[in-house]
């Protein structure tokens, strides 16, 4: 907030503070405005489509709202940090966060009183996976009226069932990657009860069996033969057209124990020179859709890495100094604020700029916004300010610890 304050006319560290930590306006409403405004821009009932992610943050101590030791993707291994579930807007290359939530793990949620004592309603004292999550999102997506084609998550939402069965379930197209070893049945199964033999004591069976094997994604795709596998360009980048090889197939996935079966497609695709570097997907779409297709869908997950970059770059996303679960809201909200007129300032001058990037704006506006010209004596009061705050967090480690 202190470098924040340096800059802006007017403000104050304990005003900026105050607006994020404590005021009472609406995050919900703003990421609301938000996502009706880039889906006024990008929206689109068959191209768009609408990306789930999480993004998790390192964070010290054991204060802020849902920090935990959990994994975090952006450091590549278990520490101790926030993760939040975002959802982007995607569309030929434009994209936009347009939801944010912060992820409780379960130690929190059984922990009620340090619940409150961040700050989070009662009513969000609840646990809920990211799966969870991730499908109330949709949900609100088309509840405010957003417009895409399918959705799309990363192998962390695919690892089970139950987030793509509960898209399939209410009537999304998805485009969903799963780990490696995950198994499917190349053939149309029959799961039945088996018969209770009348010598038998006990119940009747009630779990459901088939009598095939399924068979792991990676060995069934390093077996196909190279004829079997289509090039595919599935974008222009800085370094020419990005093609992959590509098969499909038609899969049946049984759900275990019970009679459900769902006859889905697994996308495969890999690197065309090395012939590795696998990627698995399951998509939901009709037989009709053609392997071009399914290329694009599949290869528009990458869209939200690069919205994540620009979050943290160009608008501050993983920058801020609050603890609560208000603050925490109110900062990603201005974060999807930010990114979203990024998104309008590019679409505007594309045809003029064409190659505009986010971090251009950034640098444009640094020079032009109006700035604080302050005098040597104020920035010597500002100094003193910082030094009384941070002697007396100091003081208050050291009296918590017992050490005089």
């Amino acid at each position: 907030m202190s470098q924040i304050a340096h800059r802006i006319p007017d403000a104050t560290p304990d005003n900026l503070q105050n607006f994020i930590s404590d005021s009472r306006w609406s995050a919900r409403d703003v990421m609301d405005r938000v996502a009706e405004q880039v889906n006024e821009q990008i929206g689109d009932a068959a191209d768009a489509c609408f990306i789930i992610d999480e993004c998790g943050i390192a964070k010290k101590g054991d204060k802020s709202v849902g920090v935990a030791r959990q994994w975090l993707g952006s450091e590549g291994k278990v520490d101790n940090g926030q993760v939040g579930v975002f959802a982007a807007l995607c569309k030929n290359g434009d994209a936009s966060l347009t939801d944010a939530r912060l992820y409780l793990p379960q130690e929190w949620t059984d922990d009620p009183d340090r619940c409150r004592k961040a700050g989070i309603p009662e009513e969000s004292i609840v646990f809920k996976t990211k799966d969870e999550i991730a499908l109330e999102m949709v949900r609100h997506a088309r509840s405010i009226g957003m417009d895409f084609g399918w959705v799309g998550a990363d192998a962390g939402y695919g690892k089970g069932l139950t987030f793509i069965k509960d898209l399939h379930t209410m009537g999304e197209k998805f485009v969903v990657d799963v780990h490696s070893d995950f198994s499917v049945f190349l053939k149309p199964v029959e799961p039945y009860l088996p018969v209770k033999e009348e010598s038998a004591v006990g119940r009747a069976p009630s779990r459901y069996r088939v009598d095939q094997q399924p068979v792991r994604i990676n060995e069934w795709a390093k077996r196909q033969p190279q004829s079997t596998w289509k090039k595919v360009a599935v974008r222009a980048s800085t370094k020419g057209i990005l093609e992959y090889e590509y098969l499909t197939v038609d899969c049946w996935i049984w759900e275990k124990d019970t009679k459900n079966v769902y006859r889905w497609r697994l996308v495969v695709r890999r690197n065309p020179v090395s012939k590795s570097d696998y990627k698995y997907s399951l998509s939901n779409v009709c037989k009709e859709v053609p392997l071009q297709r399914l290329a694009y869908m599949q290869a528009q997950r990458y869209w939200i890495e690069r919205t994540f970059e620009d979050a943290k770059g160009e608008c501050g996303m993983a920058d801020y100094e609050a603890r609560g679960w208000i603050a925490w809201h109110h900062h990603m909200a201005l974060v999807l604020l930010a990114q979203s007129f990024l998104l309008d300032e590019r679409i505007l001058n594309r045809d003029a700029v064409p190659l505009l990037t986010c971090s251009d704006i950034v640098e444009l506006l640094g020079a032009t916004l109006p700035s604080k010209n302050r005098s040597l004596e104020e920035i010597e009061a500002a100094m003193e300010a910082r030094h009384r705050k941070r002697q007396q967090a100091i003081d208050s480690a050291f009296k918590c610890q017992g050490v005089r």
